[in-house]
């Protein structure tokens, strides 16, 4: 894909931003790695899992009359995934710890997957 690179730097910039995150990772909707930029966990498994979380969510948000999906926000013992939609075929997904400020997160989060749904829309376009 030739907005890999730019995603992945998309990506790094985001991390580099907000340090409490430990993971950020740019997929497919259905659930194909397109960038990440994580250590600690296994990308392709939080791809799919992130597509079969983005297919719930979509189902929910369409059920209870909210529209489009935006955003999902997981918060567990050990901090948090947060999963934002980026254009009209992909999504980001965030790992982050517990003590990050979730307001900034959502922030530094929205605007990042504008920019990575731009990059991702035009190169399928382009394609």
């Amino acid at each position: 894909m030739a907005t890999q690179p730019e995603v992945l730097d998309e990506l790094r910039q985001l991390r580099a931003r907000v340090p409490q995150l430990t993971g950020a990772l740019a997929a497919s909707v259905d659930g194909l790695v397109l960038a990440q930029d994580t250590t600690t966990v296994e990308p392709e498994g939080i791809a799919a899992l992130t597509a079969a979380a983005l297919g719930v969510s979509v189902r929910l948000a369409d059920a209870t009359g909210q529209g489009a999906f935006r955003e999902l926000l997981v918060r567990g013992d050990h901090g948090y995934v947060a999963t934002y939609a980026a254009g009209t075929s992909a999504v980001l997904t965030l790992l982050a710890e517990p003590r990050i400020n979730v307001g900034r997160l959502h922030l530094e989060a929205r605007r990042a997957s504008v920019r990575i749904g731009a990059l991702v829309d035009s190169s399928r376009e382009n394609a």
